[in-house]
């Protein structure tokens, strides 16, 4: 059966590429905030908001009275409009926070943009450890990943620690796993991270205790880079040792994040693949920590 896939790519930009990515996550939010605003006026005034058919129709408009607009993706635009409309409706069907505007100052950056034409596949537009993306053209990227279907869209995204990620959604055709008639128990745990009804104990995956030794020297470090730009009033983001030491912090806090996320992955496709019925119990472990 067909479904979606999500693949991720280590990003390469080149100085050029990095600055067209960063004039387009500047466009996206510029986009993105005008037409939050106008859709909360237009509630104000008549009670009701606007659509995503509306807002799409005036961004034509928009480029006209913002040119600037007119130098990057305009499919990472109307994605942009996309997700504002996306995030309404979530609220009022009670499944997510009134859409607030982006900001600048978010460590964390991202537009998504398509990927034109329905015959595009691998060989395409992904080839030779380089990707082919709107606006940017083929960019270098990392991963040992096979892309087999259609690559629907992309999203880039710049993380905190100055790294660069394309996340693909990829239209793929799914096999179902083979039968083993097996079925499993679950209780998550405090000391153990799950118990498994036949007695096996799946470890609590904390970082190590060099890691956690690494990141407090580190962050002691970012506290005393703060002080020292507040003594000098300089603004943080304008501290350039403070912001180094930030990219520092953030790339560790970045390594924690994927070790956890690694064994999550390994665990969870360790249980589907030799169960056919999983049973989980949580007793809100979380709180009981």
């Amino acid at each position: 059966m067909l479904t979606y896939k999500g693949i991720q790519f280590r990003l390469y930009p080149d100085a050029k590429q990095q600055k067209q990515i960063a004039e387009t996550f500047g466009c996206c939010r510029y986009v993105y905030n005008h037409f939050r605003a106008s859709w909360e006026h237009t509630y104000t005034e008549t009670g009701k908001g606007l659509s995503y058919k509306a807002c799409a129709n005036e961004l034509p408009l928009l480029k006209v009275d913002f040119p600037f607009l007119k130098d990057v993706d305009s499919t990472a635009l109307q994605k942009s409009v996309r997700s504002l409309s996306d995030a309404y409706q979530r609220f009022y069907a009670k499944l997510g926070k009134y859409p607030r505007f982006k900001s600048k100052r978010n460590p964390v950056q991202s537009y998504t943009t398509a990927i034109q034409g329905n015959t595009q596949v691998f060989t395409t537009t992904v080839t030779n450890n380089r990707i082919k993306l709107p606006k940017l053209g083929w960019v270098k990227i990392r991963g040992s990943r096979t892309i087999q279907g259609r690559i629907v869209s992309a999203t880039i995204t710049r993380k905190a620690s100055g790294r660069y990620i394309v996340s693909l959604k990829v239209e793929a055709g799914v096999q179902p796993l083979p039968s083993t008639g097996l079925s499993v128990g679950v209780d998550l745990g405090i000391t153990d991270f799950a118990i498994l009804s036949s007695g096996e104990k799946k470890d609590n995956h904390r970082f190590t205790k060099a890691m956690r030794q690494k990141l407090a020297r580190e962050q002691r470090k970012l506290s005393r880079r703060a002080e020292g730009a507040k003594r000098l009033g300089v603004p943080l983001h304008q501290a350039k040792n403070y912001e180094k030491q930030k990219r520092v912090v953030a790339r560790l806090h970045e390594k924690v994040a994927n070790q956890r996320k690694d064994f999550l992955h390994k665990r969870s496709t360790d249980l589907i693949k030799n169960h056919d019925g999983i049973v989980v119990e949580d007793l809100h472990a979380k709180g009981m920590l």
